[in-house]
Parts: C-alpha cells; structure tokens; sequence
C-alpha cells in the first residue's frame, strides 16, 4: 500500500462577510491596473523581489503536487541579445507566413510586430519552462506529470499577480515556436518553454492600448 503524505492541520480562520468584501475589492482594484507593458526602464530590479515572486508562483496548486514548472531567471545583457535575436527571427516569419488573415486582424488594434525591443530593455527574464515530465537524477526512468500544462497556467498566474503587486510591469510573450529558448538556456529535453516574461519597471509616461474587459454577464453564467 502506497504511504500518503502526513496530515495536519488547515490554518484558516474565518473571516467575517464585510473582510471578504473588503480583501476581495483591495485585490480586485489592484489587479485592474495590471497592464502589459512593453516599454521598460532600464532601472534594475532588486533579485530578491524576482525570487519572492517565484515562490509565489511555486506555491500554485499543480496535478498530484509535482509541482512541473522551472523558472530561469535572466539578466545577463550578452544572453537577453542572443534570446532577442532569435525571438525576432521566429517572429518575423510569423509575422511574414504564418498569421492567417484572422490572427493577423485580432493582433492589429495592438500594433504589435516581429520587432522585440522589450526583450533586451527590460531588466530581467524570467522564462517559465513545464515540465512535461519527471527526471531522477542520475537515472534514465521518466516519471509521468499529469495536468502539466493547466498547473504550469495556474503558476504563471500566480506570478503575473505576485510582480504586479511588487509594482512591476510584465508582458507575457510566447514567440512560436520556442524550442530556441531550451537551446539557448540549456534546459533538460524534458522541459519545454511555456512563456517568457519579461519583467521591470515602466517607463515614464508608458502608454499602453485603451482595452476593456468583458463585464461579469459575459462570463459567468448561474443556473
């Protein structure tokens, strides 16, 4: 027989209606201002804010607590240019041959291109790579990780809200395909890239696309 994790005891205190109110609104008003930047300040950012934010994201819930996500964090210049180079590549041929006329019109209102100035402006990088499954060290057996990609989501959430409330901006970036960034941060063949994040401080009057979000009737439904 399998022998489970010990059990203790749940630290919860229940709070009263008007606190869960009142967290739930301080919370919400703080995320509302949550933008994706995509011009940095070259100010540097303090490497202890990253690694509390990481710990955030590691405290996610994750399928059967394997817990398959690493986070490389990157400052070297030398190494954000080289990460650069070659986003910009696979972007350009995005850019170039494979939006179809639906994407390319849904990107349009954002003004984006295959240009990536962000990634070498912004002071760190944190790439989120998923596990798709376990390695011992030391040995050949694989170690199946189940829900990877949907525990990998609730980690990246965590962080994205961990380093907004730090007062950092981020931009979560996903240049297809990403097999370059396991190539250049000599990741494992068990990792892949699950999204780069480039993190730091806005620049001054740092303009971002006026957008609004669905209301509450758009997305939840009662029955």
């Amino acid at each position: 027989m399998t022998q489970g994790y010990p059990r203790r005891l749940l630290e919860y205190h229940r709070p009263s209606l008007l606190d869960q109110y009142d967290a739930l609104e301080r919370f919400a008003d703080q995320l509302e201002t949550r933008r994706s930047v995509r011009d940095f300040s070259p100010d540097p950012v303090p490497l202890d804010l990253i690694d509390q934010a990481i710990m955030v994201a590691g405290g996610a819930p994750s399928g059967a607590n394997q817990q398959p996500w690493t986070f490389v964090v990157v400052t070297d210049p030398a190494l954000k240019s080289v990460i650069r180079e070659a986003a910009e590549a696979e972007e350009h041929e995005t850019y170039a041959h494979r939006l179809t006329p639906e994407w390319r019109s849904a990107l349009e209102p954002l003004g984006t291109d295959w240009r990536k100035p962000h990634l070498t402006d912004a002071p760190v990088l944190i790439v989120v790579f998923e596990q798709v499954y376990g390695l011992q060290t030391g040995q050949p057996e694989k170690t199946t990780h189940y829900y990877t990609k949907e525990s990998v989501g609730i980690a990246v959430g965590f962080l994205l809200a961990a380093l907004h409330m730090a007062g950092l901006g981020t931009l979560t970036h996903t240049p297809s395909p990403m097999g370059f960034l396991q190539t250049i941060l000599d990741r494992p063949v068990n990792e892949r890239a699950y999204v780069l994040i480039p993190v730091g401080y806005p620049v001054p009057d740092c303009w971002v696309p006026d957008i609004a979000k669905k209301s509450l009737d758009d997305i939840r439904i009662l029955k």
